[in-house]
């Protein structure tokens, strides 16, 4: 079994998506996360903020926060899957020191 490091992505899904949509979205990707051998998943809903700058038109997102032990690979997959949804506006992932000491804002 290959090391699992922490990681914490965050995406931003268009401010016009439904609640059903939103929460289909987020059980595909934690599903994807579980399939592929990830551990430890926390999915936060962060709510609808608004955007420091406008992307592809949109002033407003609806944030969504996973943070998840995985290894590169997975994060490279899951990063893709991303790329190619039309309801995804901005995604990043970032490599946690510890899933434990997640500062909540």
């Amino acid at each position: 079994m290959s090391f699992l490091n922490s990681y914490e992505t965050v995406y931003i899904l268009k401010p016009d998506v439904t609640e059903s949509l939103n929460l289909s979205i987020v059980n595909y990707y934690k599903s994807i996360l579980k399939e592929k051998g990830a551990s430890h998943i926390i999915v936060q809903h962060r709510g609808r903020r608004h955007l420091s700058y406008n992307i592809r038109q949109y002033y407003d997102g609806i944030y969504v926060q996973m943070n998840y032990k995985a290894n590169g690979k997975l994060v490279s997959f899951l990063e893709k899957s991303m790329r190619f949804n039309d309801n995804i506006v901005r995604y990043l992932t970032t490599k946690s020191s510890d899933i434990n000491s997640i500062n909540i804002y």
